[in-house]
């Protein structure tokens, strides 16, 4: 308990200050203090326990529903075990590893119209992943520039900009919403859950596509993570009001050139995850090592510890 105590208060401002520049102002300083000391220390030392036993890099995966705040888990994940801790933490957005808007186009050419828009399994790089995870378990870590993603533009950055990993990190977190997803059985790819599906997919191509993704080269990367943590959004109509906030965000850094998504575009945009987000609940909700279940209004009503 001393040593909890402990934690929170060398923590404490430098959480504060990141929410702050996170633009997180919806939430009172005690439920954010709360959620401290309640979920986001707990979590830690569990992931601390979890590097201990291993004693080699210990490798990540957090995912949830679209605007379910998993940078800013992350984020304050990577605070704690730095700072209280001292670990080495690499924080790596499975975002940033979308395959170039040019290579889109071809797809959405010769594959399926609906692949020119990043987001479902197929749209990621997925070797390029793989290559950063296997060279983080070898004793002699090689420093590596890993892509860096301009949503406002739906572009990468230029090389120049990419992300410069010099060091071996002890701990890789690697975010994203679909990460963990597991395929669905012939059955259940049938029936279209949405507008989207029905209107632009009529032949099933796009969603058979993407669902042998997930039964081959997203399996093997996934297969490489050692533990699950996820964010388990109440339900699908959450994402909608959680990603518009979360677009509004995005207006307000100056560096952002200001293709920012409206309400209705967004609309559309969360219909191309919606399959797999729903089938995530039903799947990680059993086999996560780690459970977060949010409220209605964003906060984290409670935490479960699988083992």
């Amino acid at each position: 308990m001393k040593e909890i105590e402990e934690c929170f208060f060398k923590v404490k401002n430098d959480y504060l200050r990141y929410l702050k520049n996170e633009k997180i102002f919806n939430k009172s300083n005690s439920a954010k203090i709360e959620a401290l000391k309640n979920f986001y220390i707990p979590l830690s030392y569990w992931i601390e326990n979890k590097y201990k036993k291993k004693r080699k890099t210990l490798i990540l995966g957090l995912s949830g529903g679209q605007g379910s705040g998993k940078t800013t888990v992350a984020g304050t994940l990577k605070i704690i075990l730095n700072k209280f801790f001292k670990r080495k933490i690499y924080i790596s957005s499975i975002d940033d590893f979308y395959k170039t808007s040019i290579e889109r186009n071809k797809m959405s050419s010769y594959i399926h119209p609906l692949f020119k828009t990043r987001g479902v399994p197929g749209t990621h790089d997925i070797n390029f992943i793989k290559s950063f995870l296997n060279r983080t378990r070898k004793k002699n870590f090689k420093a590596i520039k890993l892509p860096k993603f301009d949503k406002a533009n739906d572009n990468r950055y230029k090389k120049k900009y990419w992300f410069h990993i010099k060091k071996k990190p002890e701990i890789v977190i690697l975010e994203g919403w679909c990460v963990g997803a597991k395929p669905q059985t012939n059955f259940l790819i049938k029936k279209s859950i949405n507008e989207l599906e029905k209107n632009d997919d009529k032949n099933l191509k796009w969603r058979k596509y993407v669902n042998e993704k997930l039964k081959n080269e997203y399996k093997k990367l996934f297969a490489m993570i050692d533990e699950f943590i996820f964010i388990k959004i109440p339900d699908f109509n959450v994402v909608l009001k959680w990603r518009f906030l979360q677009e509004k965000k995005l207006k307000k850094r100056p560096h952002l050139k200001k293709k920012i998504m409206s309400y209705n575009e967004i609309k559309r945009f969360i219909m191309f995850y919606q399959r797999i987000t729903l089938q995530m609940i039903k799947d990680l909700s059993k086999s996560a090592s780690v459970i977060m279940l949010l409220k209605r209004n964003h906060e984290v009503k409670k935490i479960y510890f699988k083992n």
